[in-house]
């Protein structure tokens, strides 16, 4: 103190002595000197400051910056905390607007103070003298580490927020990112920023690895190292990718090909060489290639696989491929993963196959009873009609072709439930070699003469059990296939042979179980099947001959009638040699615990006496069809009582005075089918007998609960076939 009241002496002394300056110079001391002395009071300019209540530091000392600045902000004086440059806003972010309106108020007032926005600083002013203001700065809060200073580092530094805005970058940052941007996305070739993953700047293409440090206050630092080519290509080495199992190739970003593994190139053939494009290898299905490329330099669907197909030594085949980005010699570049998905392919094929054949052989079967129905209508009315008209009659001839073409009709729905397994099939024991005896002179008329037949039949041959007149439809459509295969004649072969297998034979789809088997095999000397056309020639309606030459029914009903059989059928077209069916056809077991089978019914070539007495019931929901077995069954003396439905059936049947000696009823009807209204009928009338009639096959409905001593008459049968039936069953009884 007394050295400073020295020092003002002095200077007034000195002032004095000087003329005009001295009002100036006497003005001057005094604010010097009042602010000084302000300083002293606050304890400011000193090095024992004094600590604010509390016990809160000050920064990294324990003085308070201060500031002594005229009316406009201008700073005239500053302590050593104050720094050595900036004003209130190195503490304030809004210190624009804080300045003049404490500026104002301290003016007027004498006095003013106010927090920052955030809370973290206290300022305070005092009106120093007429033209100046004294500034102290306090902190509210807890002195916290300093963030670390990269602005000047040699390392390029990005200061971000939340949203991956830049705050500030050094000039390191500038240099690499080739120029300034609002957000680092915007600084990428391959948005959006991954923190601490690779990526490549948009501008210099180099390639870097992001180093995230400690948030601070809502802020990030982020380092950004750029990568050399040795680095960046050692994350995956060529001679490491050459010998994993799993297909690799790098693609450039047009779909070139720069490198493929030992596996890729096994994939996809001698073609995969480097300066090849992948487009040319292979094709998307859903989406091309070229899209998916794209696709992956954008960053859409990383890694995600899609089925792809190519060609590789003439054979079609699929790869699960899946494309993702990296970056390779410092260039963003692609690596294809890709694996043999033509088995899976293959699988699903045959899946989605065996559902179309199974909805096929379905429609097929409902289609054929719905047909069974008119052509019993057709072939009954007609029977019917000739009954009246011999044959000198004019009308006789037409009936004739009516009946004829009701026959084909009949025969094409017959194929039809053959493909759907829906048949009836009347099985015996047979023994192939007479068969085959006695098919010969038929076949041979099927033959054309350029074509011979030639039959060899192994020795012993095991009986099998089978319905003998649809296994000679089997072999009479593969010998007429094998004939039109040969156009310029050849050679028919039949082999029959015993086969014992030791284990399951796994083929195409099937398992043929061990057991005795006979093998028929039916081969021709013509040009064979194409390999992709090998796999369809069962599906019914396909054919590879010429319009209105086949219905392409041959060989799905050969399909179904042995599968109905419980055998097998294969086919095979060896490359430069014609096509060999082979049917395995199970042995017919002949232990003496085996029940001994009904002969066959023979065949009614022309019934001698058809009429009959009885009161028959008859139930059929058609129509058509009622009104001829009823009209068929009276003109051969039988009294007729129709019902149209089951329940109506049961309604007859109340009175307990009505005797009925046959029933007679369709099957499938609505309501109560036949099985369900005859077995409520049985509980009161067990012995009367009952005929069932239906255009599906017998096993359709004989396990659901069957009825006892049933006769069973397909659809569509004829007037002499129903009256047949009905008289051979009233004789049973």
């Amino acid at each position: 103190m007394l050295a400073g009241l020295c020092l003002f002496a002095s200077t007034l002394t000195t002032l004095w002595s000087g003329s005009i300056v001295v009002p100036i110079a006497i003005a001057v001391a005094l604010v010097v000197f009042g602010t000084y002395l302000l300083t002293l009071r606050a304890g400011l300019f000193t090095g024992a400051s004094r600590r604010p209540r509390g016990g809160i530091a000050f920064f990294e000392s324990d003085i308070a910056p201060v500031y002594v600045t005229d009316l406009g902000g201008r700073v005239l004086a500053r302590n050593p905390s104050a720094g050595p440059a900036g004003f209130i806003e190195r503490w304030l972010p809004d210190a624009g607007s804080v300045v003049y309106r404490m500026s104002r108020e301290a003016e007027t007032n004498g006095h003013a103070s106010e927090l920052s926005s955030d809370g973290r600083y206290s300022v305070s002013a005092w009106r120093s003298g007429p033209r100046a203001l004294l500034w102290r700065v306090e902190r509210t809060a807890p002195v916290a580490p300093p963030p670390p200073d990269f602005s000047h580092s040699a390392a390029p530094w990005f200061r971000i927020d939340d949203e991956n805005h830049i705050i500030s970058c050094n000039h390191a940052a500038r240099e690499l990112s080739g120029g300034e941007a609002e957000t680092l996305d915007a600084l990428l070739l391959d948005p959006p920023f991954q923190p601490g993953a690779i990526q490549v700047m948009e501008r210099s293409g180099r390639a870097v690895r992001s180093f995230p440090l400690d948030d601070a206050e809502g802020l990030r630092d982020v380092l950004m190292i750029p990568l050399e080519s040795t680095e960046v290509s050692g994350l995956a080495p060529d001679h490491f990718l050459e010998e994993l199992p799993v297909a690799l190739a790098r693609l450039r970003g047009d779909g070139v090909l720069t490198f493929a593994n030992r596996a890729a190139r096994a994939l996809l053939g001698a073609a995969a060489q480097p300066d090849k494009n992948i487009t040319e290898l292979i094709e998307g299905l859903g989406r091309s290639i070229s899209e998916r490329l794209q696709d992956t330099l954008k960053g859409r669907a990383l890694g995600r696989s899609e089925v792809a197909r190519g060609r590789v030594a003439g054979h079609e085949i699929f790869l699960q491929v899946a494309f993702t980005r990296t970056v390779h010699e410092g260039a963003q570049s692609i690596l294809a993963v890709m694996s043999d998905a033509t088995e899976l392919k293959t699988l699903e094929a045959q899946f989605v196959q065996s559902q179309k054949m199974q909805a096929v052989g379905q429609l097929a079967g409902g289609v054929a009873h719905d047909f069974n129905n008119l052509l019993t209508a057709i072939n009954g009315h007609c029977d019917l009609l000739l009954m009246r008209h011999d044959v000198a009659d004019v009308e006789h001839g037409d009936l004739m072709q009516i009946r004829q073409n009701a026959n084909r009709a009949a025969a094409l729905v017959r194929q039809l439930l053959a493909f759907s397994r829906k048949q009836t099939l009347r099985p015996t024991i047979v023994n192939l070699q007479d068969t085959l005896s006695e098919l010969t002179h038929l076949l041979n008329r099927l033959l054309s003469e350029k074509v011979t037949l030639r039959i060899d039949n192994g020795p012993d041959l095991l009986p099998v059990r089978v319905d003998e007149r649809q296994l000679e439809q089997v072999i009479m459509n593969l010998v007429v296939n094998a004939r039109d295969a040969m156009p310029r004649g050849g050679e028919v072969r039949i082999t029959t042979r015993n086969v014992h297998l030791d284990e399951d034979l796994h083929r195409d789809r099937a398992v043929v179980f061990k057991g005795e088997y006979v093998v028929i095999e039916v081969a021709d000397s013509g040009n064979g099947i194409p390999e992709d056309k090998l796999h369809k020639i069962f599906e019914p309606f396909y054919t590879t001959k010429q319009v209105g030459e086949g219905t392409g029914l041959g060989l799905s009903t050969a399909y179904g009638i042995i599968k109905q059989t419980g055998g097998f059928i294969f086919v095979e077209s060896p490359p430069g040699s014609g096509a060999i069916f082979t049917i395995y056809l199970p042995a017919y077991e002949t232990s003496g615990d085996a029940p001994v089978l009904p002969p066959p019914e023979p065949e009614i070539r022309q019934p001698r006496d058809l009429t009959g007495r009885g009161l028959v019931l008859l139930v059929e929901d058609e129509d058509p069809v009622r009104s001829f077995a009823a009209r068929a069954l009276q003109l051969r003396g039988y009294t007729v009582i129709e019902a149209a439905s089951g329940e109506e059936a049961l309604e007859t049947l109340s009175d307990d005075d009505l005797h009925v000696d046959i029933m007679l009823s369709d099957v499938i009807m609505p309501g109560l089918d036949g099985p369900a209204w005859v077995r409520e009928a049985r509980k009161k009338r067990p012995d009367v007998k009952v005929i069932f009639m239906s255009g599906y096959a017998e096993e359709a409905f004989a396990g659901d609960g069957g009825i006892p001593d049933a006769a069973f008459l397909p659809k569509p049968f004829t007037l002499p076939e129903l009256t047949q039936k009905v008289k051979d069953t009233l004789e049973q009884a």
